[in-house]
């Protein structure tokens, strides 16, 4: 368990070196996994001891949100007075979000099977002949 624990540090601390070194607007720990990715697609899979570790990991993942909730605990009053505009942040960025998707699905479903025959309508919602 050590071992992998290592394995999967070192590839943290490549990805965050690569990141620094040559500025990349991309955080380290992701550079991290695409390192690890790319060492496992070479490797031809994942080594069973790894599968451990990481099962191990994500099984406690929970725990890793700990930290967050004592720092919205301990800037709860800033929170507070800052209610509105953290409200209306998240209403906005889901009505946004909402309203982008629902535009995706349309331009998506407009280009369906049967657009590509010459029939501009879609067959989304409808039943099969």
């Amino acid at each position: 368990m050590l071992g992998t624990l290592t394995l999967l540090l070192s590839c943290q601390l490549a990805g965050e070196l690569t990141a620094r070194l040559l500025h990349l607007p991309v955080p380290g720990p992701v550079l991290g996994m695409v390192l690890l990715f790319v060492g496992l697609l070479v490797r031809g899979g994942v080594p069973e001891p790894l599968q451990e570790t990481a099962g191990g990991i994500l099984r406690h993942l929970s725990l890793l949100f700990v930290p967050a909730g004592v720092g919205v605990m301990a800037h709860l009053n800033r929170l507070e007075e800052e209610a509105l505009p953290i409200a209306a942040a998240l209403l906005g960025s889901t009505l946004i979000g909402v309203a982008l998707t629902a535009w995706v699905m349309s331009v998506l479903s407009r280009r369906g099977p049967d657009a590509e025959a010459g029939n501009e309508k879609s067959s989304v919602g409808r039943d099969a002949p």
